[in-house]
């Protein structure tokens, strides 16, 4: 199946759809890893945090893909931003990995009481520019962190992974994301599940002989958005990555745009600095 490609504001192309890493335990993500590179996913988004990125290098190793073939992401942590922190945490994180280049790394979280974002977007540069990794973007940014990284350094992020989910659906943020150029990834893209229950997702998916997470996960690609769902079971791997062959009306998309109720499930990042 072919992967659709976004192509990020540094030019380079990164597969649309990807899997998830977050809460799966290290001694399950290399085997999870390894089944979704065989299903067909390309991308693949991990974190320090998420204490399993071992398993993720091993598993793109074990591949037998060419390394370029396989996009991988991951984030630092909060209390590891300013410049000499970012840079040790960096080397941390490629010692997991156990890979020669990194894809992409983002800031996780703004924490803006910290005040250490800018510093840390400077660093990350850097990091970039000695060809260390060769795109750097950010997560959970707000259109005023955002603006202020770009006026300081003239640098804009590639992308910005935040949540998003019919039922918060941030179009606000998403349209500032699209005048700034950069592309939006949505993490917990499926809700956390509650919003495959409703309604309009059901009956679209049931005319269109597909499961409600495909149907969810189409709206988030028909919408030009990058989705990582997470999934460690292999059936639902493989049921998360037929959303590419869903194919939505404009009468779906504006049920779906529809649901956003403005539920947030993860922190406010205005204030969240843990």
């Amino acid at each position: 199946m072919t992967q659709p490609i976004l192509t990020l504001n540094d030019h380079r192309p990164m597969p649309q759809l990807g899997l998830g890493v977050w809460q799966m335990p290290e001694g399950r993500t290399a085997e999870a890893v390894g089944e979704a590179l065989r299903t067909g996913y390309r991308l693949i988004d991990g974190a320090a945090m998420y204490g399993n990125e071992a398993g993720m290098g091993q598993a793109v190793r074990a591949s037998g893909l060419p390394r370029d073939e396989v996009f991988v992401t991951s984030k630092l942590w909060n209390d590891q931003q300013g410049r000499d922190r970012t840079l040790r945490a960096f080397d941390a994180t490629m010692q997991r990995l156990g890979l020669d280049h990194l894809d992409l790394y983002l800031i996780h979280w703004p924490c803006p009481d910290r005040g250490l974002y800018v510093e840390t977007w400077k660093t990350l540069i850097e990091l970039r520019d000695a060809g260390r990794v060769r795109s750097i973007g950010v997560a959970n940014f707000l259109p005023p962190h955002l603006i202020r990284l770009i006026d300081e350094t003239g640098v804009a992020p590639a992308l910005n992974q935040i949540e998003l989910h019919p039922g918060f659906n941030q179009a606000d943020l998403r349209a500032e994301n699209r005048r700034l150029g950069i592309v939006t990834q949505s993490w917990a893209p499926l809700g956390r599940g509650d919003d495959l229950a409703a309604a309009p997702i059901r009956r679209i998916a049931e005319r269109l002989e597909a499961t409600p997470a495909q149907v969810v996960l189409a709206w988030h690609l028909a919408h030009g958005l990058s989705a990582i769902p997470k999934s460690q079971d292999p059936g639902r791997q493989r049921e998360n990555f037929g959303a590419l062959q869903v194919t939505l009306s404009d009468d779906d998309m504006a049920a779906i745009d529809s649901l956003d109720t403005g539920r947030r499930t993860g922190p406010d990042p205005a204030s969240f600095n843990g």
